[in-house]
């Protein structure tokens, strides 16, 4: 039996159709849920965790509803998207609220290693309504993770995160996958789930699109150009090089300082662009996909 199994699940809200007849089962590891904003990602999530009931279809979380069996909150941590801490109290007064909910035997000490984890510090007095962004993702973390649970539902937990936070948490995700535990973390973006190196599940208007590991879902793009922008002190000379390289379909000049690059294989051309910028003497200013964000992914989805 599978740690998680949804089949033919729906869920409506009068008239608006939020998730339609998704079926999939998740094992141990790290699996990635993606979609746009809009996409039933949330809905998904709320339904694997009990917080509301499939319209139509079964939901299993190891082995049991959770919309009706109290008993797999204690197995289950919970990273929502929006904002639910108690801006008034301190991390470690908040993680142990979260323990003590748990039942566990000593919430405080549980608290303290769950915020270490999580690279904060227990000993800080300031209310978590003063912390910013990406502080708070990672206490939101750390609640999730106070009763050692086996399962693990994240929604966006790398927003607001500066990029060494989000490096160690999807390493901290990965760890969590390595341990046995089921991991199931939703984002919108897709350099994000490249590096989870993980299984991935695609939901497109309520709808599972695809699934597979990233470079399935990077295969159904096979015939289709990706576009990259590149900046640079030499464009002319960068442009001959990519070309030159083979990694580069066709270059188009845009503006004084950048090279807009068509290219079949984007993992190639991310390995050739620093050799061959250090070949012709260019610097590298910036490299950005223009179409390598998962709303391109799904427009390219929808529209096969």
């Amino acid at each position: 039996m599978s740690v998680i199994e949804l089949r033919s699940v729906s869920k409506w809200f009068g008239s608006v159709v939020a998730v339609s007849d998704v079926s999939f089962s998740i094992d141990r590891g790290v699996t990635a849920l993606l979609g746009p904003n809009g996409a039933g990602k949330s809905t998904v999530l709320r339904m694997l965790c009990g917080l509301t009931r499939p319209s139509d279809g079964s939901v299993r979380v190891l082995g049991g509803d959770p919309a009706t069996d109290p008993a797999l909150a204690r197995r289950i941590g919970i990273v929502p998207q929006q904002e639910g801490l108690f801006d008034k109290l301190t991390a470690v007064e908040f993680v142990t609220l979260a323990g003590t909910l748990q039942g566990l035997d000593d919430p405080g000490a549980a608290a303290r290693r769950a915020l270490e984890v999580v690279e904060l510090d227990h000993a800080d007095t300031r209310a978590v309504g003063g912390y910013s962004k990406g502080m708070r993702q990672r206490v939101k973390v750390a609640q999730a993770l106070v009763h050692d649970p086996d399962v693990v539902f994240l929604d966006e937990p790398l927003t607001g995160l500066d990029p060494r936070q989000r490096k160690h948490m999807i390493e901290l995700f990965g760890r969590l996958g390595d341990e046995g535990r089921c991991v199931l973390v939703s984002s919108h973006v897709l350099d994000e789930v490249e590096r989870f190196g993980s299984r991935i599940l695609v939901i497109v208007q309520g709808r599972l699109a695809a699934e597979g590991d990233f470079h399935a879902i990077r295969d159904l793009m096979d015939d289709r150009p990706h576009r990259i922008r590149v900046e640079t002190d030499r464009p002319r000379q960068l442009a001959a090089g990519l070309l030159a390289e083979g990694v580069a379909l066709g270059v188009r000049l845009d503006g004084p300082q950048a090279v807009l690059v068509d290219t079949v294989d984007a993992a190639a051309f991310r390995h050739a662009v620093g050799p061959v910028a250090v070949a012709t003497g260019a610097r590298l200013l910036a490299v950005a996909p223009l179409d390598d964000d998962l709303d391109s992914v799904f427009r390219y989805l929808v529209g096969r």
